[in-house]
């Protein structure tokens, strides 16, 4: 059994909405949340982890339907059930006060959480986030949308997809796209009930919210790579900085960490000094 499909030394759970949530925890100062994106895990933010930890004390849990803490018993995949069932994560932990950064449905989240726990947030990271109806969805997502494919792939998915998936959402000049990572992905998403949890997911009816983005006041640092499209955050949340990568994809924690670490710590520290304002800036 490969590392990546069991728990390491460092695995932690709490016990969460009858999930058995795996998570990690590291560092030691203010407290920040990390959460991947569909068909991902933590270990998507590993490096950016080991980066943020030196200042910061980071936590990054497996999303419910993803890596070691799989499916939800009652199979609800609503963005605001993750909203919830996170808040109470963090309570179990015994930490009120967080921010919050999140890559592609982990910042869906994460915008999310800033318009129902606003008083618990100090801010969100928003890394190529969704949450608005037109962003285009990658090749995976439209595939378990196909109600003639969607029986088979529950039972069976071939690693070329996965590998011809991975490499359609990256930079074009990206190479972390190897082996290693086909398999960790690959082998995450085959264990048991993951793979029918995923489809479980895309085919869930989301509430369209992004016409109360504009309501989100809590301090918003936009990640987004030049390619990726269907994002207006950074016109929507009056409160706001947006940096824009120029080469990378839809995987920025992974394609460019220590850009991706290096712009979360400098917001984060930002927000303990009220001198520095955040309002419009884009960089």
């Amino acid at each position: 059994m490969n590392n990546w499909s069991k728990p390491q030394v460092d695995s932690r759970f709490a016990l969460v909405d009858g999930l058995r949530i795996h998570y990690k925890l590291a560092g030691d100062g203010p407290a920040v949340m990390l959460l991947h994106g569909s068909a991902s895990s933590l270990q998507g933010f590993e490096q950016v982890a080991a980066l943020l930890a030196k200042s910061f004390t980071v936590i990054r849990p497996d999303l419910s339907g993803f890596g070691l803490t799989g499916p939800r018993p009652d199979g609800d995949y609503r963005i605001e059930t993750y909203v919830s069932t996170l808040a109470r994560f963090m309570d179990a932990l015994q930490i009120k006060k967080y921010s919050v950064v999140g890559n592609s449905l982990g910042g869906n989240v994460a915008w999310n959480m800033a318009l129902e726990h606003p008083e618990r947030l100090n801010g969100i990271v928003l890394i190529n986030a969704t949450g608005y109806p037109e962003k285009s969805l990658p090749s995976g997502m439209r595939l378990a949308r196909n109600p003639l494919l969607r029986p088979l792939l529950r039972l069976w998915l071939p690693r070329r997809a996965t590998e011809r998936n991975l490499k359609s959402i990256v930079g074009s000049t990206s190479t972390i796209v190897n082996g290693e990572m086909v398999d960790r992905v690959h082998g995450l998403m085959s264990l048991p009930g993951n793979r029918s949890a995923f489809i479980d997911f895309v085919n869930t009816d989301q509430k369209d919210r992004s016409k109360e983005i504009h309501k989100i006041l809590v301090p918003t640092l936009v990640l987004r790579s030049a390619r990726v499209d269907g994002q207006h955050f950074s016109s929507d949340i009056i409160n706001h900085q947006e940096l824009i990568h120029n080469d990378g994809g839809h995987l920025l924690p992974e394609e460019d960490p220590v850009w991706v670490a290096g712009a979360v710590e400098k917001f984060l520290q930002s927000l303990a000094d009220p001198k520095q304002q955040l309002v419009g800036a884009k960089s």
